[in-house]
Order: C-alpha cells, then sequence, then structure tokens
C-alpha cells in the first residue's frame, strides 16, 4: 500500500514539475468541448488563444512586465478592445490589446495583430471559391467546421459581403495585369487571339519567355477585327517597358487587322504564323458539309509535309481545285496562306511545330476562363467583364507548365536571325543571341 502511495506521490511530483506557466495553459474543459466538434475545430480554438498569448506578449515587449515600474518606459497599456482577424472565409471577433505612448499622443499597433487581421487572405479565398463554381449565395456551405461558439460570433459571410470582396480581388487582379511591368520578360513568341463571351470579344495577349515560360500579357475588350483595338493592345505592351520587335515570332488567329497592328508596332519583317486551325476552320465555313473532310485532309497533310516549297505548292494546287466550285473557300485559303507555313520555311520541326503552329497554347487559358465563369447569368457592365476574364486568366497561370518543345525555341531564335539578317554567320548570330 505504502509502495503504492509513494508512485502517486512521484507522479504528482513529476506533473507539478512540467506544468506550463499559467499564461499559456488552456482549459482542459475547454479543449475537450471543441474536440467533441472536430479536430478543426479544437486546432481553431487553440489557434485563437495562441494568438491572444502573442498579442499579449508583444505589449510586454513594447510597455515591459505588468506590474513592474519602469520611469523609462515610452508606452503604457490602454485596456482591450474589439477586433477582427481572418480565420478562413470568415472575419471572426476577438479581443485585443491597446498600447499608447505614454503622453497619450499616438496609438501604438502591434504587428502580430496588424497581421492576423489583414483582409488579403479573405479575398483570396473568396476568389478560389468564386472561380472554383461556389455561388455567393452558398459560399457558407464550405465553410470550414471551426466550431459553434466561432460560426455564430463570424462576420463577412452573407452574399453580399463574400460579393465585396470578390469584386476588390478581381479588381487588384485586372489592375496588376493591366500594369504589370513588362521590362524584364524575354519572349521568343507572342500568341494573340480574341475569346468570345456575354456577346462581347476580349482580345488576349500571351508571351512566351525564351525559357518556354508561360505568360499573360494584357487584356482588352474588342474584336481580333479591329485594327484599332489591337494595335492598342501591343502599343500598351511597349509602354510597360515590353520588347516587341522582329526578333519574336507572332502566332494570330488569322484576323487582317491583328496582322496590320504587329506590322505597325512590331515592325513590316516581323515573323507571323497564322493558326493552322482557324485557317482550316474559315476554309470549311465555305464548304457544303460533305466536302469538309477531304479539304481537311490535304490540309493536314499539306502542313505536315517538311519541305517549304512542297508544302505550299500543295496548298495552291488545293485553292486551284477549289477555285472551280468554292471560289470562296479558295480566296480564304489564299488569304495569308505562306504564313501558315513561317514554322516549315524556318524549318521547325517536331514537338514545337505542333506547339506555336496554333493558338492552342492561349486557348488551352481561354478554358479556364470559361470554366471560371460558367455560373455567371447576367453581366452587368464591361468592368466586370474584364475582371472576370483577368481572374480566369491568374487562375489558368497558376497550373501553367513551359510549353512542350520549349528545349527547341533557342533554334527557333536562331532561325528568326537568319531570316533577318541573311548575311550574318550561324556563329555570330547564335553569339548576338546569348548576349
Amino acid at each position: 500500500m505504502k509502495s503504492k502511495l509513494h508512485v502517486v506521490e512521484v507522479v504528482e511530483a513529476e506533473q507539478s514539475s512540467l506544468r506550463l506557466p499559467e499564461h499559456v495553459q488552456l482549459s482542459l474543459a475547454g479543449i475537450a468541448g471543441q474536440a467533441k466538434e472536430g479536430l478543426l475545430a479544437l486546432a481553431v480554438h487553440t489557434g485563437l488563444a495562441v494568438l491572444h498569448e502573442t498579442m499579449e506578449w508583444e505589449v510586454d515587449r513594447i510597455v515591459g512586465p505588468k506590474g513592474k515600474h519602469d520611469r523609462d518606459r515610452t508606452a503604457k497599456r490602454h485596456g482591450h478592445t474589439d477586433g477582427e482577424v481572418t480565420l478562413g472565409g470568415r472575419r471572426v471577433q476577438v479581443s485585443r490589446p491597446r498600447v499608447r505612448t505614454v503622453d497619450d499622443t499616438e496609438e501604438i499597433h502591434l504587428d502580430s495583430y496588424r497581421e492576423f487581421s489583414s483582409r488579403d487572405l479573405l479575398g483570396q479565398v473568396m476568389l478560389e471559391r468564386m472561380l472554383a463554381g461556389v455561388s455567393t449565395r452558398k459560399s457558407r456551405r464550405v465553410d470550414e467546421p471551426v466550431g459553434a461558439e466561432v460560426r455564430e460570433s463570424a462576420r463577412s459571410t452573407s452574399k453580399s459581403a463574400v460579393s465585396r470582396s470578390f469584386v476588390a480581388k478581381t479588381r487588384t487582379a485586372l489592375a496588376e495585369l493591366l500594369g504589370r511591368d513588362l521590362s524584364e520578360l524575354e519572349l521568343a513568341v507572342v500568341l494573340i487571339d480574341g475569346i468570345d463571351l456575354a456577346d462581347v470579344t476580349h482580345v488576349v495577349a500571351l508571351g512566351i519567355t525564351t525559357d518556354g515560360t508561360k505568360v499573360p500579357l494584357c487584356l482588352r475588350e474588342g474584336s481580333t477585327e479591329n485594327a484599332a483595338v489591337t494595335t492598342a493592345l501591343l502599343a500598351d505592351l511597349a509602354d510597360r517597358g515590353l520588347r516587341l520587335g522582329e526578333e519574336q515570332l507572332y502566332v494570330l488567329d488569322g484576323a487582317k487587322a491583328l496582322r496590320k497592328a504587329v506590322r505597325d508596332v512590331a515592325g513590316p519583317r516581323a515573323l507571323v504564323q497564322r493558326c493552322r486551325i482557324h485557317k482550316s476552320r474559315n476554309v470549311c465555313g465555305h464548304l457544303p458539309e460533305r466536302e469538309r473532310p477531304w479539304v481537311r485532309a490535304k490540309l493536314r497533310k499539306a502542313w505536315s509535309e517538311p519541305d517549304h516549297a512542297k508544302a505550299l505548292a500543295s496548298l495552291k494546287a488545293l485553292a486551284a481545285q477549289l477555285e472551280k466550285v468554292h471560289p470562296d473557300a479558295a480566296g480564304s485559303l489564299r488569304e495569308g496562306m505562306e504564313e501558315t507555313l513561317t514554322l516549315t520555311r524556318l524549318k521547325i520541326t517536331g514537338t514545337l511545330l505542333r506547339t506555336l503552329s496554333t493558338t492552342n497554347c492561349i486557348e488551352s487559358m481561354f478554358d479556364t476562363v470559361r470554366t471560371s465563369q460558367r455560373n455567371v447569368k447576367r453581366w452587368r457592365d464591361g468592368d466586370m467583364r474584364l475582371r472576370w476574364t483577368a481572374a480566369g486568366m491568374g487562375e489558368a497561370q497558376r497550373g501553367f507548365r513551359r510549353v512542350k518543345g520549349f528545349r527547341d525555341l533557342p533554334k527557333l531564335i536562331n532561325a528568326i536571325h537568319r531570316e533577318l539578317n541573311p548575311t550574318v554567320p550561324t556563329e555570330e548570330a547564335v553569339t548576338l543571341i546569348a548576349a
């Protein structure tokens, strides 16, 4: 019996020696209550307690220990007041300590409270939910189970609050897209295409850097058939420091206005690759359904020919064949025909040829934009459309990988230099690129 009592006394002595300081202990009853609502609710309850202790520790660091007089102090405690911190998709009320200067002239802000009270995280959560298809009315349904006490005191969860957070975040995303400095970018390829949304077209530019990284560049509301819109888009990129010239390849959807804009801004010798998918679609649009399969087959065969002269001859022969019965289709094929073979003329083959012979790189981004907007039923104004498109482009960028065939981009850059400077030896051209 004595030995058992001795063991109990030893255990109690060890527990008392390992006891945490009183100011960081959590109530066991409170922990047990939170644990019943799940591990996340327990973690939230504990995290808020740690935040409270962190703020009190910061007060001690600024003012000094409580109850200990210090005649040289420069700040003093000033009680507590209500505050709010961001917790997932909500704002949670907390009691925060206040600190003022000794002469009461100004408030001293706590770094710990400023960090956790920022609304940036709240806006980011709302943005991700909306882009994932969660409506403002259903936002509360996807909130994390943080416990009844926190849930009942939470704010910024109404549909109006969610909408305001989303508008603010997308407006910031649009401003960043349209105002980002581009002077550090070294582009090998610029793709320009239009996306139709709610009876309005947005013209979008996407850049591919010399290492194959895709970068959204700019966004304009208007049509690719409008030369003023496309010229303004390219001029804006130049104003923001992007070096646009004849050293890049321009992949376009085939609109004449786009070609004119590239010529005006980048130079008359700028190389353009017309999107082959758009060209095939435009040609077949002038044909009856029964004629389209064999025309598509001949187009694919011509574009797969590695010899530029033979490929061009095949396209001209097809245009002559179509001229007899379908002159409009023949005219569509002849318009910009040679520019569908620019990469073939530069002797680019393999994966990089398949990647850059169409605007699929930018179309994949458009798929993300359309998916993020699938639940929008009513467009209020142009600003709303631009904000949603910019947000969708940002969402797509998060999943970007380097373009397929990026290892051959130096070969493309070298080929462009040879085309523009035929008198410069290959070795010297490579040296200029490296410089």
